[in-house]
């Protein structure tokens, strides 16, 4: 058993990703939502343990609040300070790693997305730790741009510490914004790696004066929906991307933390997109038939993908939210 830990978890597509990955596998897992409320993180690590967890993601607002409850931290995690993946071992100590850095990288290579010289990060909260870390250990100045400045300073302290020499820069959002998007050269990449947006009428992460346009790359984590943020950069030029692609990479790496095995990604990414795991594995026996009988056809190979993706009898399941 694994599940996720936040508040709120009810939007999560964590669930159905990671039991279709164990299903596709024939493993004996299951996994849940655990909606913790924040007084309660204590009590829920606790119950990881006597309830027989083998592990569980965290997501916000508790990947700093974990960590004083966990008995080991990976290097990666200590040097992050965020927690989005906790190990239960044999012996029932938990471990805390962060995969959330992997994820958006690998997103972003999926992506063909360089990262350049320039980059800005809005947030400086547990997500937005692990994509700043990511940024400049990849080479890029990164400017963090956060409402409270005390944490966007200890960030960027935190990672001169990790790695001396990092271009990092702390500033108040959302003030800063358009200086940060008007300086030469222009930032190439902009994240929002808070949680505005994440609910329909939630202030935008941004200000009227702040520049974006075409060259640039509008990246937020947001995953379920379009936001208004990403809207706004698309309708101005900009490439727009959603946290889609870095929930399934932090969560294949997770799964693969947990279960020793490695993760059917494909089968995670259909899942995510909203396809049923009916679809999935009707997809899946059709791949292994044909893999079986040595069928080499382009056309059928496409029927296995569009049933994987969901788009079986005419339906198109990637545009559909939970």
């Amino acid at each position: 058993m694994v599940g996720v830990i936040g508040w709120p978890v009810s939007h999560s597509r964590s669930p159905a990703m990671h039991n279709a990955a164990f299903a596709a596998l024939g493993l004996d897992w299951a996994y849940v939502p655990l909606p913790v409320e924040p007084d309660r993180v204590d009590e829920a690590l606790r119950g990881l343990r006597a309830l027989g967890f083998r592990g569980a993601n965290v997501t916000v607002p508790h990947k700093q609040a974990v960590i004083p409850y966990l008995d080991e931290l990976t290097a990666a995690a200590r040097a992050v300070g965020a927690v989005n993946t906790i190990i239960v071992r044999e012996d029932g100590s938990l471990l805390g790693d962060t995969t959330d850095g992997y994820g958006f990288l690998a997103d972003l290579r999926e992506h063909n997305v360089l990262i350049g010289s320039r980059s800005i990060v809005i947030g400086a909260g547990g997500a937005a730790r692990s994509v700043v870390f990511a940024l400049t250990e990849a080479g890029s100045e990164v400017a963090v741009c956060a409402r409270d400045a005390s944490k966007a300073e200890e960030l960027c302290r935190a990672v001169r510490a990790a790695h001396p020499g990092a271009r990092v820069s702390a500033h108040p959002f959302p003030n800063a914004l358009p200086s940060l998007t008007q300086a030469t050269p222009q930032p190439e990449l902009i994240v929002n790696a808070t949680s505005l947006g994440l609910h329909e009428g939630d202030p935008l992460p941004w200000t009227e004066a702040a520049v974006i346009g075409p060259g640039q790359v509008a990246y937020d984590l947001i995953y379920h929906r379009e936001t208004e943020w990403l809207r706004l950069a698309r309708e101005r030029g900009a490439t727009t991307i959603n946290g889609l692609g870095m929930l399934v990479h932090q969560g294949a790496r997770a799964f693969e933390l947990w279960t020793g095995a490695s993760a059917p990604v494909d089968v995670m990414r259909a899942a995510a997109e909203g396809a049923p795991l009916s679809d999935i594995m009707v997809a899946l026996t059709l791949g292994r038939a044909m893999r079986e009988a040595n069928v080499d056809d382009a056309v059928d190979e496409a029927k296995i993908n569009d049933g994987l993706m969901g788009k079986e009898n005419g339906r198109d399941l990637k545009g559909e939210v939970e």
